[in-house]
């Protein structure tokens, strides 16, 4: 009796251990997938393009972008060093995919295809008029009305302060307070290359001599170290957050408001009706474009604000587009930054900016955007991440993909809207002080 009972007293504990043991074991997934049927997706997936076989357009294109955009992210964020410092998944996703082009590791058909889905098939669009619309329908009432005309003053702060910290960090390493300002401050701060770098070049041009072209090549290594300085800093201002809570509003940008957002019942019928809101918005931004010099996204953010704040928009409506907009970023997010890493991401440009010098004018642009931004939007009230974050650094990247690549890699994606109204309008405010400036620094 006594050697029955040794045994369950010997054997039981190693019975709990087993269970323990299994307890903390929890299966990997990549994408809501078991791991080993999403490497069986990914390798069909790879086979499929390398033997030319990968269905055209939209299929293909969106095959590659989720699959390796997912893999990727999945990566970075379970890389030590890459997720803690250097922007984890989001960041990977972007330059994973540019190297890939960069190196020849995708077929040119596939580049192609990829880049045409992106620019002509306006994925890009498609993406963020769904985070505009859902972000700013779901977002409380009171905020809207808050934030109002209080949020430039943060945009000129991060202006202010890229131009100081550049003009001081430049004339350290050498550079003349006119390629400070002009070549390398005013593209990274300029709303990205269409609505940025471009339409500089020309202004460049019409004051200063030379072919547009001449210009472009000078700006777009500014604007494309700039871009991955942002993300990468974007990473750590989200760091920050968490070891000092009392600066971060945790994806709330004004101090005082702070709510819990409910969470919607899921309803395809209401998501349905988000996906034709969203697009309906676009299509009217794009609509007055024609008639205001303004970007369509710009114009799209007023008319959604505008509505939402006059209250003219069903309930129905309202839920639907914040269900459309949830579904799009979790589950396109890294599908877009890998097409972004394709179709916008030169990683050639990139790496012939890598000077000292270069590196660190451009760094002290971006800093300085911080600490401008973050400074000026506590006086009026914001948390000074998300102000830094928003009217900062969404004024340091590459307009549009770059407020997506620095918003998932500081986990802030409902800041959408506050990044456009940076790389939107905040980039027309760089246009036009890009004209005064040239007279006084040529």
């Amino acid at each position: 009796m006594s050697s029955s009972a040794e045994r369950v007293h010997t054997e039981q504990p190693a019975e709990q251990n087993i269970t323990l043991i299994s307890n903390k074991k929890k299966a990997i997934t990549i994408f809501g997938l078991p791991l080993m049927w999403f490497l069986g997706i990914t390798v069909l997936t790879l086979v499929s393009m390398y033997t030319g076989n990968l269905p055209g357009g939209m299929l293909g294109s969106l095959l590659i972008m989720m699959v390796l955009g997912e893999l990727f992210g999945w990566i970075g964020d379970h890389t030590p060093v890459l997720k803690t410092y250097l922007g984890g998944g989001a960041i990977l996703a972007i330059f994973g995919a540019a190297y890939m082009v960069y190196a020849g590791l995708i077929p040119g058909e596939t580049v192609t295809m990829v880049n045409d889905f992106m620019k002509d098939g306006a994925f890009l669009n498609f993406y963020i008029a769904a985070l505009i619309t859902g972000s700013i329908l779901g977002m409380n009432k009171k905020i809207l009305v808050k934030v109002g005309l209080k949020y430039f003053l943060p945009i000129f702060g991060a202006v202010i302060g890229a131009m100081a910290v550049a003009a001081l960090f430049g004339a350290i390493v050498g550079f003349s307070l006119r390629d400070a300002v002009l070549v390398i401050t005013m593209p990274i701060m300029g709303g990205g290359m269409g609505a940025g770098a471009v339409p500089m070049s020309q202004i460049y041009s019409e004051l200063m001599g030379n072919e547009p072209s001449y210009y472009i090549s000078m700006l777009v290594p500014a604007l494309a170290l700039g871009n991955v300085f942002a993300i990468i800093i974007a990473s750590m201002l989200n760091i920050l957050g968490k070891k000092v809570p009392s600066l971060t509003g945790n994806g709330q940008l004004l101090k005082g408001f702070e709510y819990k957002e409910e969470k919607p019942s899921f309803d395809i019928g209401k998501m349905g009706i988000g996906l034709m809101v969203a697009i309906l918005f676009f299509t009217i931004g794009t609509l007055l474009a024609g008639f205001i010099p303004l970007h369509a996204y710009a114009l799209m953010i007023i008319i959604v604000a505008a509505a939402k704040i006059a209250g003219v928009i069903p309930e129905s409506v309202l839920d639907g587009a914040n269900q459309w907009y949830k579904f799009v970023a979790k589950n396109w997010t890294l599908a877009l930054l890998f097409g972004i890493g394709i179709a916008y991401t030169d990683l050639g440009t990139v790496l012939e900016a890598l000077t000292v010098q270069y590196i660190v004018t451009v760094l002290g642009v971006v800093v300085g955007a911080v600490l401008g931004a973050g400074l000026l939007g506590k006086l009026v009230g914001f948390y000074p991440i998300e102000s830094a974050i928003t009217a900062g650094l969404c004024m340091a990247n590459m307009g549009g993909t770059g407020d997506v690549a620095v918003l998932s890699s500081s986990r802030r994606m409902e800041l959408m809207p506050f990044a456009q109204i940076s790389s939107r309008l905040g980039g027309a405010i760089i246009l036009l002080l890009a004209g005064l400036l040239i007279p006084f620094l040529i």
